[in-house]
């Protein structure tokens, strides 16, 4: 079974990523593939068995989606009530007080994961009809933040020290390789500039096609424009999707 296997590359990234340190501006690093292992297990057995034609890859958890409910831009609602997962993580001992961990009783929204599953969501009746081809994951596993009293500031994986990024890349290179092994994938699209980069650095001579979608963070302008319009035409034009509407 794929989701077997995609379960034991992402046990072998969790191993290798625990043993990474982080310093300043870092002072905490949160990993949901850890205390929120339960769901995510269940969101790659529930969806992740057999080959899949397309990858969305982004590139880090959100503090309001994944950081919450272990699933890839894991907004509440989105993970429980069109995915019906809706696993309690544990409790992460070092975490700040302005991005507490409260998993599906969280009651923040996660934008860019409502704008994306949403979008998938409006072109796909079912999840199962989705997952069916699709599958949804990052490249990193870690939230990065750095807090100074009372505030708290997400810093990206690109945003890490050269020193710092070189061991943590080289772990999520492998695991996007591995995954790439076990799923057999016709396209990967990577959410935004960043996750398309790594794709290109690691697969730009295969056969694969590689593109990407706009992200959509409201940081992004464009994304606060027309998210899903864009995002709709990008994938037409590289053929993941095909019409409008497909089921």
């Amino acid at each position: 079974m794929t989701a077997t296997r995609l379960i034991a590359a992402t046990d072998k990234l969790t191993a290798t990523c625990e043993q990474l340190t982080f310093g300043a501006p870092i002072t905490h690093t949160y990993h949901p593939l850890r205390y929120a292992r339960r769901a995510h297990n269940k969101y790659l057995r529930q969806f992740g068995d057999g080959t899949k034609r397309t990858l969305f890859w982004g590139m880090n958890p959100g503090p309001w989606g994944m950081t919450q409910t272990g699933v890839p831009f894991g907004e509440v609602a989105a993970v429980r009530d069109w995915m019906k997962i809706c696993e309690a993580p544990q409790q992460q001992p070092d975490t700040h007080p302005a991005r507490p961990i409260l998993g599906f009783d969280c009651p923040r929204s996660e934008v860019s994961g409502r704008r994306l599953w949403d979008l998938f969501a409006q072109e796909y009746k079912t999840a199962a009809a989705f997952f069916s081809d699709h599958l949804v994951l990052n490249y990193c596993p870690l939230l990065f933040l750095s807090a100074e009293g009372k505030r708290c500031t997400n810093i990206t994986p690109d945003k890490l020290s050269p020193a710092e990024k070189t061991p943590l890349f080289e772990a999520c290179d492998i695991f996007l390789r591995r995954v790439v092994d076990i799923l057999q994938p016709q396209y990967l699209i990577g959410v935004g500039g960043f996750a398309e980069t790594r794709l290109l650095t690691l697969f730009s001579d295969s056969d694969i096609t590689i593109g990407k979608i706009l992200h959509p963070s409201p940081a992004n302008p464009a994304a606060n424009r027309g998210f899903a319009t864009t995002a709709t035409a990008q994938l037409q034009t590289l053929g993941v999707w095909q019409t409008p509407t497909q089921y």
